[in-house]
């Protein structure tokens, strides 16, 4: 979970990486080849847009942003 928003940054950074990552084996690896890798890191990265979805939707966030 993502409680601030040095986290919410972090896991922006995070996602960008693993956004890239799949690019790359998507470029390199033709469909049905390493097809597990693209498939993990799919799921990390729709893991991290579900946190940061709850994270822009507390409290905290709101604090950060008027602050």
């Amino acid at each position: 979970m993502i409680f601030n928003l040095t986290e919410y940054e972090k896991a922006q950074e995070e996602m960008r990486i693993l956004e890239e990552r799949l690019e790359r084996l998507q470029q390199t690896h033709p469909i049905g080849s390493k097809g597990f890798t693209k498939a993990g890191i799919r799921k990390m990265i729709a893991r991290l847009h579900e946190e940061l979805a709850v994270f822009e939707g507390s409290e905290e966030a709101r604090h950060s942003v008027s602050s």
